[in-house]
């Protein structure tokens, strides 16, 4: 290093850190990074049932799991633009909400905001919340949830627990809706990056 400006030097320490810290990075915590093979071919999968009770303003109390943060804008024209919903949603592998004390598979808790004035559109951020004997941990979601597609993407970009660092895709389908308060989502996640 001899010969070389002391800001170069510094240059150079960093990199050397970085790359190193990169490296303890894909040690994952003592597990195995598995990345799928094809595009067709992921590493896990499952499908989740997403069940949304919005809370009507009244008699629904007990039963909802999500509500409106804010009101749509001015501008909505029934597209209800700018309306913020935070949710609290049970997960489950069938069709049916959990009844009595049946747990479901996950909980969905996070936010959607309509975010287009010409027709109905929303744009998710959430975690799926997992705390059974088949999985722990969390899975994260993000993205545009194009209502007026028969099935639109969303993506996973990072989980802990059981799935630690996942990523990879939910395809979501309408699969119930019941006037404005209630509506069901078929999920189905692929992961192409695990690590075990």
């Amino acid at each position: 290093m001899q010969g070389l400006a002391a800001s170069s030097k510094l240059s150079l320490t960093v990199v050397v850190v970085a790359v190193f810290l990169l490296g303890l990075a894909g040690a994952a915590h003592g597990r195995r990074k598995l990345v799928s093979s094809a595009n067709d071919e992921p590493c896990k999968k499952m499908t989740l049932y997403y069940h949304d009770i919005l809370y009507d303003g009244g008699n629904n109390t007990a039963n909802a799991t999500s509500a409106a943060a804010t009101e749509p804008t001015a501008l909505s024209n029934s597209t209800y633009f700018g309306m913020l919903v935070v949710f609290d949603d049970p997960m489950t592998k069938r069709k049916a909400l959990p009844v009595g004390n049946e747990l479901p598979t996950a909980r969905a808790q996070g936010f959607y905001f309509y975010d287009k004035k010409g027709s109905l559109n929303s744009w998710f951020a959430f975690s799926l919340v997992f705390n059974s004997t088949a999985y722990k941990g969390t899975l994260n979601l993000m993205g545009a949830d194009l209502m007026g597609e028969r099935t639109r993407d969303i993506s996973v970009v990072g989980g802990t627990g059981d799935f630690f660092m996942a990523r990879g895709i939910a395809t979501l389908r309408t699969d119930a809706m019941e006037g404005l308060y209630y509506f069901r989502l078929q999920m189905d996640i692929k992961l192409y990056e695990c690590y075990v």
